[in-house]
């Protein structure tokens, strides 16, 4: 059984900005082919690393079909043309779910510096990435509604992606544009509405919403907004100015000019979207 789903959320391999040809390219231009037979793990959640396990890899799927689990629970399930295992590569952190191949499969796999290697080649591919991130993170925050188990944040919550000489260079790059204001109390983004922009707070502090419940808290150097820039649909959650904020403004050309310019801009959005979808996972199987 696949991953529930919910009005107006597209798979994540369905999104206007996946290219299944241009992932087997990136998967191909760094990454190793195998074959696994039926039944067979590629990874188990919440699996420890060590030197002999190398299970920070993530596949392309050029042949058949993975079950995603959790908890003994089926969530997703990867088809041919899609990519799986990207979390624990990214983030560096141990599975939060398992991987088994339903049937005969055929994968292209990239480990953690092959990924580092292939991103250097190509880094406007970190966008796509986005996009199957965020479709995941919108499957399992619909579901986790649905239940009525949405994670609460923690008050002092505030992941920082950036620091603050990241901040100046970013500022640089996009012709060090004015900052847009807000004063405590206004409301940024609701729910519902287009995504036109993403923010990068350089002071303040930002609540983020969803069905009643704080999702995140983010400060100085924290990303918001991104999830709707990516992928073009509508916004996910409410962001309401706690205190008085100043942000820095990003519209999608300027992200794609960020990413092509900045890999490492593209890795750290990457990582900050990888925690978050962690997180939800692991909450879904409580």
């Amino acid at each position: 059984m696949e991953i529930l789903s919910a009005p107006g959320i597209a798979k994540p391999s369905q999104s206007p900005v996946y290219d299944p040809a241009a992932a087997a390219a990136f998967f191909e231009s760094s990454g190793t082919a195998e074959s696994v037979d039926a039944g067979k793990a590629f990874f188990v959640e919440r699996q420890q690393r060590s030197f002999f396990a190398a299970d920070d890899r993530m596949y392309f799927l050029q042949e058949g079909t993975v079950v995603i689990s959790n908890g003994g629970k089926s969530i997703d399930t990867i088809k041919a043309g899609e990519i799986f295992g990207e979390m624990a590569t990214i983030t560096n952190s141990p599975r939060s779910a398992t991987a088994t191949a339903k049937t005969a499969c055929r994968v292209i796999a990239l480990n953690g510096k092959q990924f580092q290697k292939a991103i250097g080649k190509s880094p406007g591919f970190a966008l796509l990435l986005m996009s199957i991130m965020i479709g995941r993170l919108r499957l399992t925050l619909a579901r986790l509604t649905m239940m009525k188990s949405l994670p609460e944040s923690t008050a002092g919550d505030k992941r920082r992606v950036f620091d603050d000489k990241t901040l100046d260079d970013i500022e640089h790059q996009l012709g060090n544009p004015a900052l847009v204001r807000y004063n405590a109390g206004q409301t940024i983004i609701s729910s519902g509405e287009t995504g036109v922009l993403m923010y990068l707070p350089r002071t303040g502090r930002i609540t983020i919403t969803a069905d009643g419940h704080t999702l995140e808290n983010v400060g100085a150097g924290g990303v918001f907004g991104e999830m709707a820039l990516v992928d073009r649909n509508t916004r996910a959650a409410d962001a309401i100015a706690e205190t008085d904020c100043a942000l820095i403004t990003v519209n999608r050309r300027q992200l794609l000019e960020l990413l092509q310019a900045k890999p490492a801009f593209g890795l750290s959005l990457l990582n900050l979207l990888g925690q978050r979808l962690q997180a939800a996972t692991i909450q879904l199987s409580k």
